[in-house]
């Protein structure tokens, strides 16, 4: 019979796995051929699981992904030029391990953000912090934050997050504010952190997209040499009624 004070302390002790796994070892007419160490290391396992569980939801909340894309659901049929052989070196996170980036460059619905997003959901499954943003929200966003006090703390955020996803690279001009805002961003995390952009244009073209010669220079150099670029191709999936 199920000791349920036992149950209540469990969750007393904010142990909510081991609850859960002692009903349900008490419901189990085999449970007692396994050993008192392999019945305990059930429970210690369930209650692993459980946190590991709560810890990347909180990271995947924080992390404010545009998609809820997943490794899982990445479409490799879709002729768009995908290299399925990198895309699986990538899933090992070694990338970010090594503070490396990721370029996704194309046309419009082929699928950058999908795929930025299912980067970045790996990611917090090994227990990286990630941010989602898109360049034309956040450089208005920090330029406001000059106003109110909030952009160092801003800047700060930026550089300790493992992994950042700017979405819609040079989809506008650049102002100076941006340029010298984003050569910041980019010198706090170059060899320290990783970053995932998307863009529309080819990395090719950055550079003139920039606008100022010597800040595109610094900008690009603590980027692109460090990174791993995915050229895609192809039709658009939104026209196809395809999931990206």
């Amino acid at each position: 019979m199920l000791n349920h004070p036992t149950v209540d302390k469990l969750h007393q002790l904010r142990l909510p796995g081991m609850a859960r796994a002692l009903v349900s070892q008490s419901q189990s007419p085999e449970i007692g051929q396994l050993s008192f160490e392999e019945r305990l290391g059930l429970l210690v396992d369930s209650e692993a699981a459980e946190r590991e569980s709560r810890q990347n939801a909180a990271r995947l909340k924080r992390a404010k992904l545009k998609q809820a894309a997943t490794p899982e659901d990445v479409d490799f049929r879709h002729p768009r030029g995908l290299d399925r052989a990198l895309f699986a070196r990538l899933m090992t996170g070694r990338w970010v391990s090594e503070h490396q980036n990721i370029l996704l460059c194309g046309p419009t619905g082929v699928g950058k953000t999908f795929l930025a997003c299912a980067l970045a959901n790996q990611a917090c499954r090994q227990g990286r912090s990630v941010l989602y943003v898109r360049q034309p929200r956040l450089l208005p966003a920090l330029a406001i934050g000059r106003g109110d006090g909030s952009y160092a703390k801003s800047l700060a955020q930026l550089a300790k997050t493992d992994v950042l996803v700017i979405d819609d690279w040079g989809l506008a001009p650049l102002t100076d504010e941006g340029r010298r805002d984003l050569l910041e961003i980019f010198d706090d995390r170059h060899g320290t952190r990783s970053t995932i952009i998307t863009s529309q244009l080819q990395v090719m073209h950055w550079h003139a997209s920039i606008g100022d010669p010597t800040l595109a220079d610094a900008i690009l150099d603590r980027l692109v040499h460090q990174a791993h670029t995915m050229d895609l191709d192809g039709e658009s999936l939104r026209k196809q009624g395809k999931p990206e």
